[in-house]
């Protein structure tokens, strides 16, 4: 086997040309096909986090049919069963208790629709960073009778730092829910709507505006690898039963973004195969050109007595030599750029302000940074070379219905 792989080595670099096509061919192959999934798996990870670790969460726990209805009087009290979960859930690393609802708040003559979340600050700027959005002012503090605004809210309140802010809402079973909290800092969200409706008090002050003693209305799970969110939520739902609790992940609570995950995808799927499509025939060019020029070298070797298999299989040696070379310098090459973008990622807003108008909407930043992930450079290697290895076959077909006489006339 050792002389062989010699052989097929020295057999290769025998016309330096065909093989300098053949490998570069590959080389490129890999190397776009790996800089094309990295950064489109790199996107959608920041936009995930983007849009889910801002607020949602990978995952969330509700009293069951709380997320249809979105009413405070799905809200739950906490239990010990419950409090337990992340010393007997694998991967869950904590949870965010959250009282949710909507209120109308007021300054001056002006007033606004605003999404109300009570939750608790030092878990909360775990979960989602809260603490670094603060743009103006401070950070709320627990059982601090303060609320924290998000910046569009507060210029369509026309409200700024230390004023009074008036809310006014139905709390729990129907009572009356009313306060007045001072302004202690402004918040900026990626997203233009949720900069416009975003209000936040301390979990205790929230409990008690709404007139809802220690309910909240959901947890947010932080998930210490997002890949196992699934596995997590599968998990917390068998302790949990599915008669009182609903435990979504962000799959099941944004399902739109979820379809556009996938129709993106599918799209980066359908260029890929048009690439390799391509490829595929300039690759099998390459051997079809070295079978016919090297008829004759088959013809006399045939003729003397050479084993076809094993002339076969030497053949099939330099292909895939040459394979495993193009795919080898293709990560060779791609890690680099890979890595730069990861690094600093594109940045979409100096292309275009439309298309930075689109990501604000949906709460993206329009940043397209590259995933340094070993499994996109390793398989995409191993897909071309399966690519070539099967290519192969050709000569060795070629040369099992091998005419010597014919071979070396041509």
């Amino acid at each position: 086997m050792k002389t062989l792989l010699k052989l097929s080595w020295r057999n290769i670099w025998r016309n330096k040309r065909r093989t300098f096509i053949t490998v570069a061919s590959i080389f490129f192959a890999v190397f776009f096909s790996v800089f094309m999934n990295s950064v489109q798996r790199g996107a959608w990870v920041r936009m995930l986090d983007n849009v889910v670790n801002f607020y949602f969460g990978y995952a969330q726990i509700h009293q069951k049919g709380f997320w249809d209805e979105q009413s405070i009087e799905k809200a739950f009290q906490m239990n010990a069963e419950i409090e337990k979960l992340p010393q007997q859930v694998s991967g869950l690393e904590g949870m965010v208790p959250r009282l949710e609802s909507f209120a109308l708040a007021s300054y001056g003559t002006n007033t606004r629709g605003v999404l109300l979340i009570g939750t608790n600050p030092p878990l909360e700027n775990s979960l989602s960073g809260l603490r670094e959005r603060v743009v103006k002012g401070r950070y709320f503090k627990e059982n601090e009778n303060a609320v924290l605004l998000s910046e569009g809210l507060a210029k369509l309140l026309k409200i700024s730092l230390n004023d009074t802010l008036v809310l006014i809402s139905q709390g729990y079973h129907g009572v009356n829910a009313a306060g007045k909290y001072p302004v202690v800092g402004l918040v900026k969200f990626a997203s233009p709507d949720l900069n416009k409706q975003m209000a936040y008090l301390p979990l205790k002050v929230a409990q008690g505006f709404y007139g809802a003693e220690n309910l909240i209305t959901s947890l947010a799970l932080k998930i210490k690898d997002k890949d196992a969110g699934k596995k997590v939520v599968r998990a917390v739902s068998d302790r949990l039963g599915s008669d009182d609790y609903e435990v979504l992940g962000w799959q099941e609570m944004l399902p739109d973004l979820l379809e556009a995950q996938k129709t993106d995808a599918a799209g980066n799927y359908l260029f890929l195969i048009v690439l390799y499509i391509i490829i595929t025939f300039g690759i099998f060019g390459t051997i079809l050109m070295m079978t016919k020029e090297r008829s004759f070298e088959f013809g006399v070797l045939v003729s003397i007595g050479m084993n076809r298999m094993l002339l076969g299989f030497t053949v099939w040696l330099e292909v895939i030599l040459l394979g495993l070379l193009g795919a080898l310098l293709g990560i060779i090459g791609s890690l680099p750029v890979v890595y730069y973008f990861h690094l600093n990622p594109i940045d979409l807003s100096g292309f275009s302000k439309d298309i930075t108008k689109v990501y604000a909407k949906w709460g993206f930043d329009p940043l397209l940074p590259a995933a340094l992930e070993w499994q996109l450079f390793f398989w995409q290697a191993v897909l071309v070379v399966a690519i070539t290895s099967v290519l192969a076959i050709y000569p060795i077909w070629k040369i099992k219905n091998l005419q010597p006489v014919e071979a070396m006339r041509e």
